[in-house]
């Protein structure tokens, strides 16, 4: 076997044998296109991991806050005992205190000329829910009425305001990103009933000075899009243009205190995994994770039956994500001794094995094709002599017919 052609590609092998051992993932082995240099996993691959189980949470009412789902970190439930995560919003180098915000009702109210405060909790990219209500007794207008803010990691504002029959600057207008984007869409309740913001945030990510990705925020209100993945042009802000900046790797939720009761409740958060800077991996990262399949790969052919034929084919799995010249060896030996077992039977025992040796030989060929093993691989070819005697290459009703000759 010619070592330096066994990693061309990595074939899709096609409706193998049931293994009869627990794969990482379910489904077929290599069903789809193949690792490349950027791209560790098969297209439908089953040995990648499998998305973890969230229970839903539920939905809020007029009257009632729903239920975050169940890995969600809860920032505030309506209770006492939640308003400890929070705590006022000091100035660097100053002592911390608790903040002077007060529950009523089940709801986080601002006290006016308090200050604005901040969770004690530090995060950046997440799928964050807040609850906001604009006061019942409506007064002032433009940006003196039911105005507050969320601001992600401390640093760029979606608004609360209340902007019901209450027009301002678009870019200071209820789910928008303040100074920066308009919302897409005024889709605010009346005064006094609460809005559901929820906002999925990426944070901008710079390195030596350049920016890698600018970040992003998509925000709903009360299920509708106002924010469809816009960028961050930096932290914005009142009056001045905002510009890109870097941000620190994590940083609080701070609800502002802009001297309006605003009410707030069930604000919670799911911190997103890290993203993939250029969308596919480099060859660096894509090369280690190949290796690390394919180990798990050969430990687990190690721990099925020796010389079965579900090793066989998990460890011919194995080379597909890494070229190894010890698991090709072992293949091909492996291969050659399938072969003789099968030349070695005959009659009803033979036609019990069809569905076995038909799915081996489609293993076999794709392993051919993909330049795993030799064009010429003599595993292959006794495989295929085997099922043209039997007539397991014909359509169902000649094999039948060939049967009865």
């Amino acid at each position: 076997m010619k070592l330096r052609s066994l990693f061309t590609v990595c074939p899709p092998l096609l409706l193998l044998v049931s293994t009869g051992h627990a794969a990482v993932s379910t489904g077929n082995a290599f069903y789809g296109d193949a690792p490349d240099a950027t791209h560790p996993w098969a297209i439908h691959d089953r040995n990648r991991p499998q998305p973890q189980r969230v229970e839903p949470g539920t939905a809020s009412t007029a009257t009632q806050p729903g239920r975050p789902p169940s890995d969600a970190i809860v920032l505030f439930d309506g209770t006492s005992a939640t308003l400890g995560k929070w705590e006022a919003d000091t100035k660097a180098g100053d002592p911390t205190a608790p903040t002077k915000w007060i529950v009523k009702d089940g709801a986080l109210e601002c006290v006016p000329k308090s200050g604005q405060i901040r969770s004690k909790e530090l995060f950046a990219d997440c799928q964050l829910h807040v609850e906001w209500a604009a006061p019942t007794n409506v007064q002032g207008d433009s940006q003196g009425r039911g105005n507050s803010g969320v601001f992600l990691m401390g640093m760029i504002e979606v608004q609360v305001l209340d902007n019901y029959n209450n027009p301002t600057y678009a870019d200071g207008f209820a789910g928008s990103l303040y100074g920066i984007a308009p919302p897409l869409a005024n889709a605010l309740r009346a005064p006094g009933e609460f809005q559901a913001y929820d906002i999925i945030f990426r944070r901008p990510v710079h390195r030596d000075g350049k920016v890698i990705d600018p970040g992003y925020v998509t925000v709903f209100c009360n299920g509708v899009l106002l924010q469809d993945h816009t960028p961050i042009e930096g932290p914005g802000g009142h009056m001045k243009r905002s510009v890109s900046t870097p941000f620190p790797e994590q940083g609080p939720l701070k609800l502002q205190d802009h001297g309006n009761p605003v009410r707030f409740r069930n604000i919670w958060y799911r911190p997103l995994p890290p993203r993939q800077m250029e969308g596919a991996l480099s060859p660096e990262a894509t090369a280690a994770k190949r290796k690390e399949i394919a180990a798990t790969l050969r430990a687990d052919a190690a721990t099925l039956a020796a010389g079965s034929t579900a090793a066989m084919l998990r460890f011919a799995e194995s080379l597909c994500y890494e070229l190894d010249a010890a698991t090709a060896a072992q293949v091909a030996k492996m291969a050659a001794s399938y072969v003789a077992s099968v030349k070695a039977l005959a009659g009803a025992d033979l036609e019990n094995k069809k569905g076995e040796i038909t799915n081996v030989t489609k293993a076999f060929q794709y392993l051919a094709k993909f330049s795993l093993v030799p064009k010429d691989f003599a595993a292959t070819a006794t495989l295929e002599q085997i099922a043209k005697a039997q007539g397991w290459d014909q359509p169902p009703g000649k094999q039948n017919a060939k049967k009865k000759q």
